[in-house]
């Protein structure tokens, strides 16, 4: 076990809800403002770009051109998604880009040119424009109105009046005072301010999802897809390694069966039969025999239910997993030191997993490891369940086919769960299983 340092942090302090609402407006609004500026040069300079391209491509100059108008594009979309991140609250990461398969001038001019993303960031530099102009005005006029309209009691006596000027409020019927001027225009300012957050935070939105849509929007559903195939290729590992434990277990259930009770059986009949035959001649040794016969099926009895726990231990529905690894502890042949700390029930598999594990490894204890003591935790974690069986016995165990452990590597992979085990030649066993809630 290795050991890590205990190191103590102080948390930063949480933000409230002003306070983040006034950073995220302050986010928002620099990246609308850079934002039109940036998009109106992208637009001219990769439009220019591009159409000088085509145009001299019948003299084989508007390849390297475009070419260098996909490098540019794809320049400004890195520089754009650096920029999304802090609206998102998240990095945007970079997107696939095919490469070239080899070295050649050609295939380096055409691979940009064949390439999706490639002309996605060109769609989006020649029309960022759009979006951005439209949430460039929206934080514009939203802005001049909350700050002209508080601020406007100030300086708005300043303003000349000429013979014909009218004030929007006289425009709207008010009469011309000062004092209406001020309270209109101060609520106007209240209605821009209060509503500030919103205008501005929609206005980022819209802008910053076109980006995302087309600089990132296909890489995101990559990642969605591949992590769906990982998810069914994961739920089909289970679905193999459920059907390998339940047939490793009727396998050892059949050996069992073989090895156990059916050989006692078989010598119970034997023994009956002989007993039918001894009454005549010699009653003493059939009642002998009889005798005999009776504690073999007392064996038999004391096999049956030992399997039958194997198969679905009563003690485990009826009082938990604390109680039937305690019933198992006392049952091994080895002294177990048990660390299993009540707590509220689970679901049946992750109990029934978290038995079979213990059992399997005290088995196997008793069976091969010459072990003089082993230890059991079961603990419960933020992300399942923890169990762990250590024994200090001569090691040698593996998961490989083959050998012992791997049924239970199947039961335990089968519930979602990982085993490991560590186990050098020498120095004891551990086992530990690390099962889903």
């Amino acid at each position: 076990m290795s050991s890590v340092d205990d190191m103590t942090m102080t948390p930063a302090p949480a933000l409230s809800a002003p306070v983040r609402m006034l950073r995220q407006i302050g986010i928002d609004t620099q990246y609308v403002l850079l934002g039109f500026p940036i998009g109106i040069l992208t637009v001219s300079l990769l439009t220019t770009l591009f159409w000088t391209g085509v145009g001299t491509l019948v003299i084989w100059v508007g390849l390297p051109i475009l070419l260098a108008t996909m490098y540019v594009a794809r320049g400004f979309a890195v520089f754009e998604r650096a920029r999304i991140g802090p609206v998102f609250h998240r990095s945007l990461q970079h997107p696939y880009y095919k490469k070239p398969k080899d070295d050649s001038f050609v295939r380096r001019v055409f691979t940009p040119l064949a390439d999706g993303q490639s002309w996605l960031d060109l769609l989006h530099g020649v029309f960022r424009f759009i979006p951005s102009t439209i949430a460039f005005s929206f934080v514009i006029t939203w802005w001049a109105g909350a700050l002209g309209g508080l601020s406007w009691g100030l300086w708005g006596w300043s303003l000349p009046d000429g013979p014909d000027d009218q004030d929007l409020p006289e425009l709207l019927g008010f009469d011309g005072s000062y004092g209406t001027k001020v309270a209109f225009y101060l609520a106007a300012g209240i209605f821009f301010a209060g509503t500030l957050y919103w205008v501005v935070r929609g206005a980022a939105l819209l802008e910053g999802w076109f980006a995302r849509g087309l600089l990132s929007g296909v890489n995101e559903l990559r990642e969605q897809v591949a992590q769906a195939e990982a998810g069914r290729e994961l739920a089909q590992q289970q679905k193999a390694a459920a059907v390998s434990a339940e047939a490793t277990a009727l396998r050892k259930l059949e050996r069992d069966i073989h090895d156990g009770p059916q050989q006692r059986l078989v010598r119970l009949a034997m023994d009956l039969g002989r007993a039918e035959q001894q009454f005549a001649t010699d009653p003493d040794a059939a009642r002998a025999t009889i005798t005999e016969a009776l504690t073999q099926t007392r064996e038999t009895l004391d096999e049956l239910r030992a399997l039958s726990r194997g198969i679905a231990p009563p003690i485990l529905v009826d009082r938990g997993l604390q109680a039937a690894l305690t019933a198992l502890a006392g049952r091994c042949t080895v002294p177990v030191d048990l660390d299993a700390p009540t707590f509220e029930r689970l679901a049946p598999a992750v109990e029934s997993t978290a038995y079979f594990v213990v059992a399997e490894a005290l088995t196997n204890v008793a069976k091969h490891s010459q072990a003089s003591e082993v230890q059991v935790s079961v603990q419960r974690i933020a992300t399942g369940l923890m169990v762990t069986v250590a024994d200090d016995g001569v090691g040698g165990a593996s998961l490989a086919k083959g050998h012992g452990l791997a049924g239970l590597d199947d039961r335990v992979r089968a519930a979602g769960g990982v085993l490991a085990v560590d186990s050098p030649v020498g120095a004891g066993t551990r086992l530990t299983a690390a099962l889903p809630l």
